[in-house]
C-alpha cells in the first residue's frame, strides 16, 4: 500500500511539473510573435511625439539633425506651477490640510511636435 501511495504522487508530481514547463514555453513564444511583428509594422515608417512645455529647452534641432522630419506642429496652453493659499485669514496650512487652496500660478505653453522618420 506504501508504494501505490509513492508511485502515485510521484505521477502526480511529474505531470505538474512537466505542464507547468510547457505553458512558460508557449508564453515565449506568444511573446516573439507579438515582437516580430511590431517590428515589421515600424520598420517602414517610424513615428514619434515629442513635447516641450513652459518654456524648457527646446531640442527639436537635435531629432531633426537625426533624420526626423515634422509632420505636425501645434501648441497647447499648460499650467506650469501651482501656488497654495489659505482659504481664511485664521488658517493654519501646516495643521489644517483642508483649508488650504491651490491655485494655477504660472500658464505657459505646451509645444507638441510629431515627428516621422
Amino acid at each position: 500500500m506504501k508504494k501505490h501511495i509513492k508511485y502515485t504522487t510521484l505521477f502526480l508530481l511529474l505531470i505538474l511539473l512537466t505542464s507547468c514547463k510547457t505553458v512558460v514555453n508557449e508564453k515565449k513564444l506568444k511573446r516573439e510573435r507579438v515582437d516580430s511583428k511590431s517590428e515589421k509594422i515600424n520598420g517602414s515608417k517610424s513615428k514619434m511625439e515629442v513635447r516641450y512645455s513652459c518654456g524648457k529647452d527646446d531640442g527639436i534641432s537635435e531629432f531633426l539633425n537625426d533624420g526626423w522630419i515634422i509632420v505636425e506642429e501645434y501648441s497647447e496652453e499648460k499650467i506650469c506651477s501651482w501656488k497654495s493659499s489659505p482659504a481664511s485669514e485664521n488658517c493654519d496650512m501646516e495643521k489644517d490640510k483642508g483649508c488650504k487652496i491651490i491655485k494655477p500660478d504660472k500658464i505657459g505653453e505646451e509645444k507638441v511636435y510629431l515627428l516621422e522618420k
